[in-house]
């Protein structure tokens, strides 16, 4: 929720005011062209920018190389190109040659040119990035020779990321790269001071005496093919202690010699079944079926909820453990009294919290992650689903009598459907705490809208990790009034802040953000190589793989890193490698079964502009079919930054040209409706959640193959987010494109698609095109 060109603006002056501070140079970093000339306006002296490229063209390249000229400032110039990033030598020395060409050719100083040939990661298994690092230095050598006077600079923890969890292997490798690309002319790099040392220094070290510099050098300058997979070798049979500690697990069999209660804890904190059947016979011999509950099973997912809130443990796991939990006690309950001990189980004291997705939204895979971390830390957890009206969600209140409810949503009019609740919730005279969460939600949202309409009484869960802890501290009669305290003292301190912050940038009439709006000369534009019509199909999962997108996967499962870096992680790695090794095996068994059906359909038709508004026309343009509404940035922008609208990119009626709108929609969903609930009704939720996921990254795989197939290259917006912020234009795509028969997938009365892994949205041609 930050304007980031007005940050950029405010630290910028604040920071030159220091006295220790102005006299150092500053370089500027943003991906947006705006932030980095608002920041430019504020330097004294000679800034460098970081950074531009030729990928989106010579054209825009060049203009904005210009305006860094005029503005004094050197430039950071990233070898890409309108193909991609250079990770070649030969496609180094082209782009780095082009660029300065052009630059030189258009008066900028070849001594304010920096270049970047992109540090990217050795050793990471792939065969074609063995030789990253040392093209890298080759082309620091080219450069050198080739282009008087530009100056390279490099990132160097991209090299090592492979190690990442190895700091001495890091510091070597970093220190051989280094010892060679500087002398190639390197000038200036980005680097972690912790892990930056000479080779003199790692000379001096023990650690130099076994080889380890002699295998870098050969991976640094791609000796030969073996030598990244000695590297990573050296690695593992050389971690640090505390590393190997946690890295050497004993044998597998080995925890078969504890004693019961060991061992049950034990399967269940690993969330292992295999053993539960013998070893809960043997309790029995000891125990009640009620004490096997009560202590060993309980006590072990009393560790399981610690271990999650300290970050130790991994939501696969945690789904792991409950699952081994629920297939104990199924084991367990015929021994239990005639159901009396099941009952005095359930009434054991728990604290009670209702779950819901409110009314027009299907997403519930995140509530499904709160619901397990939430009966790991000994909740009694009642979900009313999905849909859920806010008559049923006060009804469930009544019928059930929760000390806690929690309310999901994962779009925008969930967010509305939320203040009703909240709002009908205060009219009842209701005092139980509320708590909310859920992609769209906020703690600026809760804070303005919720908490006023719930005083009080309402509370923003960031993520599942934090579900525990704030349940925990509501429900506890010691530990409430001070929490609700602070958040109430949290919410005041928000809304004066959003308060100070609309003062200082204001709203603006319509009619002057579209005075403002972006420019384009159509008469330059080419019109887009387009005919209409609509296409429409299946894709399988073997089309799609290399297209998921594991990264948003890992987040859906509450990891916090990137793929393939996150595999390597010395805490969450091991987790995150097991994960993707079922998610792998998923994929395969869900494709070798025919279990889901990929369908898509895409749409170009003729179209035109008008104001906020796409007008979309039958084939000969005589007819309007449909109109699309969109929005406009209704800020005060700084100086040049127009306020944009989507609709901007669509030639206007009065342009004298023709000009296209492509619509898309798809789906992913199981050949059996019930699968999900099968999965649950057998006690695997983990099987359940991970089959959610999946279908998500492969509706959004889907979308991304699709774009790729285009007839000609598109942006791709979907509806529903910043760009395209109303739902309610789904109607329109849906009916354009006559999508729930080519898609099976249907809307609900607040335009959420069923099945919840769907999209749709639209596709512009334009060059300028771009997300905002």
């Amino acid at each position: 929720m930050l304007n980031a060109a007005e940050e950029m603006t405010n630290f910028l002056n604040l920071i030159a005011s220091d006295p220790d501070i102005c006299r150092v140079p500053v370089m500027i970093d943003s991906s947006r062209w705006e932030v980095i000339e608002a920041g430019l306006r504020c330097v004294q002296g000679k800034p460098i920018v970081n950074s531009l490229s030729l990928k989106e063209g010579e054209g825009a390249f060049l203009e904005k190389a210009m305006l860094v000229r005029q503005y004094g400032a050197a430039l950071v110039v990233m070898l890409f190109d309108e193909t991609g990033q250079a990770d070649t030598y030969e496609r180094r020395i082209a782009i780095a040659e082009r660029s300065y060409r052009l630059l030189t050719n258009a008066g900028f100083a070849p001594q304010d040119i920096v270049f970047d040939p992109n540090v990217l990661a050795v050793a990471t298994g792939i065969a074609q990035h063995n030789a990253y690092a040392r093209d890298f230095i080759r082309a620091c050598s080219w450069i050198k020779a080739n282009l008087p006077h530009a100056k390279i600079s490099g990132g160097v923890s991209n090299l090592s990321f492979s190690f990442r969890g190895s700091n001495a292997v890091r510091a070597a490798l970093h220190a051989v790269f280094l010892y060679h690309a500087v002398r190639a002319g390197l000038d200036m790099c980005i680097a972690a001071p912790s892990i930056l040392h000479t080779l003199a220094q790692i000379n001096g070290e023990a650690i130099a005496k076994d080889g380890l510099l002699q295998l870098c050098e050969e991976v640094i300058l791609y000796k030969n093919d073996n030598a990244a997979e000695r590297l990573v070798e050296y690695a593992i049979s050389h971690k640090d202690a505390a590393n190997a500690a946690s890295a050497a697990p004993p044998a597998p069999d080995a925890w078969r010699a504890l004693g019961i209660d060991d061992r049950l804890k034990y399967a269940v904190l690993k969330g292992v079944t295999e053993h539960l059947g013998a070893d809960l016979d043997e309790a029995l011999r000891r125990y009640t079926a009620m004490q096997v509950i009560e202590q060993p099973l309980m006590d072990a997912m009393n560790e399981v909820g610690e271990l999650f809130g300290e970050g130790k443990m991994f939501l696969p796991q945690v789904v792991k453990s409950a699952r081994a939990l629920r297939t104990a006690v199924g084991i367990l309950e015929p021994h239990l009294k005639a159901g009396k001990d099941l009952n005095a189980l359930k009434k054991r004291g728990a604290k009670k919290i209702l779950l819901a997705t409110v009314k027009g939204d299907v997403h519930d895979i995140g509530k499904n992650i709160v619901n397990i971390v939430l009966a790991c830390n000994g909740f009694e957890v009642i979900d009313l689903g999905v849909m859920t009206p806010v008559e049923r969600i006060l009804e469930g209140i009544e019928q059930h009598s929760p000390d806690l409810l929690g309310l999901s949503g994962l779009i925008t009019p969930s967010l509305e459907e939320m203040e009703i609740v909240a709002s009908q919730m205060n009219a009842c005279g209701l005092n139980l705490p509320l708590l909310i969460g859920g992609a769209t939600t906020t703690p600026l949202h809760t804070a303005l809208r919720l908490d006023l309409a719930y005083p009080h009484r309402v509370f923003y869960v960031r993520d599942a990790s934090q579900a525990a802890g704030i349940a925990r501290q509501l429900s506890s009669v010691e530990l409430k009034h001070a929490y609700t305290t602070q958040q109430q003292r949290r919410n005041e301190e928000l809304r004066r802040l959003h308060q100070a912050a609309q003062q200082r940038r204001p709203a603006i009439d319509i009619e002057e953000a579209r005075r403002n709006k972006m420019r384009i000369d159509w008469r330059a534009e080419p019109i887009p190589a387009l005919q209409c019509g609509i296409s429409a199909g299946q894709t399988g999962i073997d089309v799609l793989r290399p297209f998921i997108d594991w990264s948003m996967f890992f987040y859906a499962w509450g990891f916090k890193g990137k793929h393939p870096d996150l595999l390597a992680h010395p805490e969450q790695g091991s987790a995150a490698r097991q994960l993707l090794d079922d998610a792998e095996q998923m994929l395969q068994t869900l494709e070798n079964e025919g279990s889901l059906s990929i369908r898509w359909v895409t749409g170009f038709f003729a179209a035109a502009s008008s104001n906020e508004d796409i007008l979309i026309y039958d084939p000969s343009r005589a007819n309007v079919l449909a109109t699309l509404r969109t929005c406009r940035q209704m800020q005060k922008m700084a100086e040049g930054v127009p306020n944009l609208s989507m609709a901007d990119f669509i030639a206007p009626q009065d342009a004298g040209r023709e000009d296209f709108i492509g619509l898309f929609a798809l789906s992913v969903q199981p050949n059996n409706p019930d699968l999900f609930r099968q999965y649950r009704q057998q006690g695997n939720e983990y099987d359940a959640l991970l089959v959610e996921t999946l279908c998500h990254r492969l509706a959004e795989a889907c979308a991304e193959h699709t774009g790729q197939n285009l007839p000609v290259p598109c942006l791709r917006v979907t509806v529903g987010y910043h760009s395209l912020p109303d739902h309610s234009q789904k109607k329109v795509v849906f009916d354009l494109l006559n999508a729930p028969d080519h898609i099976h997938a249907a809307l609900t009365d607040t335009y959420m698609i069923q099945p919840a892994a769907a999209e749709c949205g639209l596709l512009f041609a334009n060059r300028q095109a771009r997300y905002f």
